[in-house]
């Protein structure tokens, strides 16, 4: 009999950098602690992504206690990035929604610009006042996320990874397979289940913290974008296009919106509510 267990988890302290592993970890009603606290925005005050900056993959950042961020890239001197005075915000387009958002010195804009070849700006969500809602069509009343793209958890499975490695075995892309957990960017991988056993949960909890199954994950390009090289593929979309289609959306993985809160641990024992 399968006995679920949370395999990883991890968090991405500045949206569409390379995601940090977490042992253990706060769970907050927005998402994972420290997790999309700060985000790039372009000259529009538009959120810039691995879907318009694929180097982004490339660069790393370090949450600091006191929420902070130490940031890191080849070849370039590391950056420390305290959190900014709360008095200059901007209102940020975040895909379709906006975000009043606290913005960072200059010195982190001009880290970033060189970095990625762009002029862009960092900026920081601060105060709990500032969360977006969920997106209506699936929350309940008072539901909140940071910046992530629209929940505020994404998990996925090692067994459906698994599951559609093989399916890019076999089919018109092989040499870019396997492909590895972190294309899919999840905050919570769970080891121990069926292929696609997600699709059928409605509540879990992992340890002592339940969380609502909201939706299915639509997938975008970053899931085709090597996140040790930035070079971009075929897959997973294009199998995924094949086997996991629900109209326009491709689907891998599972959003998340927490019933409460308390601490995860990799160990922790999956439990399938309904």
């Amino acid at each position: 009999m399968l006995s679920p267990v949370l395999g990883a988890a991890y968090v991405h302290p500045v949206k569409s950098l390379a995601a940090c592993v977490a042992d253990t970890v706060a769970v907050e009603p927005w998402g994972l602690a420290g997790d999309r606290r700060w985000m790039l925005i372009d000259e529009g005050d538009r959120v810039v992504t691995q879907r318009q900056q694929p180097r982004m993959a490339l660069l790393s950042a370090e949450s600091l206690p006191g929420g902070g961020v130490a940031l890191s890239a080849p070849g370039r001197p590391s950056l420390t990035v305290e959190v900014p005075d709360p008095a200059r915000t901007v209102v940020a387009e975040l895909h379709r929604s906006k975000v009043t958002v606290v913005v960072a010195g200059s010195a982190a804009h001009a880290w970033f610009s060189a970095c990625l070849g762009a002029e862009v700006r960092l900026v920081h969500l601060d105060a709990p006042s500032h969360r977006r809602p969920v997106d209506p069509e699936f929350a309940r009343p008072g539901e909140t996320v940071s910046l992530a793209d629209g929940f505020p958890l994404l998990l996925t499975t090692r067994a459906s990874l698994d599951a559609l490695n093989s399916l890019v075995a076999q089919g018109d892309h092989p040499r870019e397979g396997p492909l590895p957990m972190d294309r899919f960017r999840p905050n919570v991988v769970v080891d121990g289940t069926a292929p696609w056993a997600e699709d059928d949960w409605g509540r879990i909890a992992i340890g002592e913290v339940a969380f609502r199954v909201a939706k299915p994950c639509g997938r975008c390009v970053i899931t085709t974008t090597d996140q040790r090289t930035a070079a971009r593929g075929k897959e997973p979309l294009h199998t995924l296009a094949r086997h996991r289609r629900d109209g326009r959306h491709l689907l891998f993985g599972q959003n998340l919106v927490p019933e409460g809160t308390g601490v995860i641990r990799v160990g922790d024992p999956v439990r399938v509510l309904c």
